[in-house]
């Protein structure tokens, strides 16, 4: 039998510059890039809320038996919020709150505004139940003695504000009982420099926070788009105005973390968390602020400030760093998800060029994306963090699935990115993300 010869080999032909379009050869990008849809962000943010929605129960139950207590029966001393993985009432839900509400505006779903109507009501049944108690024991650990009792704005500002805004959008229940006595705290009794910037007494006397930007702003700015009172936004542009004037660096367009009445060297850590409320601070506070108000253009001259100098310090990676002008501090991810959402809001407001910003909010949303795992837990968030003078402080403060910091960003993120691909298409040219409007 004849067998026909077998075939020579073909090497194939040599990639080089003369063969190959080497500019269209895919980089190994560490994140996805360029490939991001609605859909594709509907997916994560659900679950992220199919995780929360699971792991925040909305009830009283008995410290000690866990049988469940209802507000409407007898005062039981021994009632506590079921415990769950996070705090319904700390300053880091009130972010969760504020992005619920955002994802059912602008998904229209309404199973995420239902999250935030849902445990707000719960919320405003608690001050009848123990108000008599928690009177006759201030120092009580019930789950509204933040409100009742407040020794500093983060018992309650930002959940303030997510109460005002889910009054504004038809809440089912009064949350004025709740949202009244903390705006009297803010803007009558919490600890103020001479001038009238809040402050506080840690860890020096007379200490500014950067925090504290939005841990008082929203609400303040909030309850004048709730009542129609001037005051308030005068209160709001004073507040951001003293804070700005002593804690941004014109030159890095960044904000130091900490400032110190009475200190001339102060503790120059550019932390991105602090960073991340006061850029979400800017952009509160002008979707609120009447056009016609005097302070208005400043604000939105230091949130452009702000962006270009963020912009110019995002890693490769679309993450940002935890201390930002220190490429050997780690990679973290609620500030980068606060970025993304701030800068994706500001395009869409049309504040800042959506040319230039719109493909840093994608890629900071794509590095995002990979931070949220298959259950909804959110990766590679600072825990709570003071204010430091030294950067080992800074650089080796843990991260934690369970740092609660996380989940309201990812949901403000995600909502707003999914509006800038809505509002401004993108194409890939020669590789790389454009908006084309």
């Amino acid at each position: 039998m004849c067998v026909a010869p077998a075939m020579a080999q073909q090497n194939p032909p040599k990639a080089n510059d003369a063969t190959t379009p080497l500019h269209l050869l895919q980089p190994a990008y560490p994140v996805p890039y360029g490939k991001v849809t609605p859909d594709d962000v509907r997916q994560v943010v659900d679950r992220v809320y199919n995780y929360l929605n699971a792991v925040t129960p909305a009830e009283l139950v008995d410290k000690q038996t866990n049988a469940a207590v209802t507000t409407r029966g007898k005062f039981n001393p021994n009632a506590v919020l079921k415990p769950g993985d996070f705090r319904l009432t700390s300053y880091e839900w009130g972010v969760t709150y504020s992005g619920m509400l955002l994802l059912g505006e602008v998904t229209g779903d309404k199973k995420y505004t239902d999250y935030t109507f849902s445990r707000l009501k719960f919320l405003s049944e608690l001050p009848a139940y123990f108000r008599a108690y928690q009177t006759a024991n201030p120092q009580a650990p019930t789950p509204i003695r933040g409100f009742m009792n407040p020794h500093a704005l983060d018992d309650g500002g930002a959940l303030t504000a997510a109460m005002i805004k889910a009054q504004r959008a038809g809440a089912p229940a009064d949350l004025r009982p709740m949202i009244d006595p903390f705006m009297n705290y803010i803007m009558t009794k919490e600890f103020r420099l001479a001038d009238g910037t809040l402050a506080r007494n840690r860890p020096q006397p007379n200490t500014l926070w950067l925090d504290d930007l939005y841990m008082s702003i929203p609400a303040i700015s909030q309850m004048g788009k709730l009542t129609g009172e001037r005051r308030y936004y005068d209160e709001s542009v004073k507040q951001f105005t003293q804070f700005s004037q002593r804690m941004f660096d014109k030159d890095k367009g960044l904000y130091m973390h900490g400032w110190v009445q009475g200190m001339t060297v102060h503790p120059e850590f550019h932390w991105a968390r602090a960073n991340g409320w006061a850029l979400l601070t800017k952009v509160e506070l002008l979707d609120v602020l009447p056009e016609d108000h005097p302070g208005r253009a400043a604000v939105l001259a230091q949130l452009q400030a702000h962006v270009k100098g963020l912009a110019a310090v995002q890693s490769g990676t679309g993450f940002w760093h935890q201390l930002l002008d220190r490429n050997d501090s780690y990679l973290e991810t609620s500030a980068t998800a606060i970025y993304a959402y701030a800068i994706a809001h500001a395009v869409n407001k049309g504040w800042i060029d959506a040319k230039a910003y719109g493909p840093v909010a994608l890629l900071a949303w794509n590095a995002v994306s990979t931070k949220v795992t298959p259950t909804g837990q959110v990766e590679g968030t600072c825990v709570g963090t003071g204010m430091g003078f030294d950067p080992a402080f800074y650089y080796y403060r843990p991260v934690n699935v369970y740092a609660a910091h996380g989940y309201g960003p990812v949901l403000l993120a995600g909502a707003e990115v999914i509006r800038l691909l809505k509002n401004h298409p993108y194409e890939i040219n020669d590789s790389s993300v454009q908006l084309v409007k």
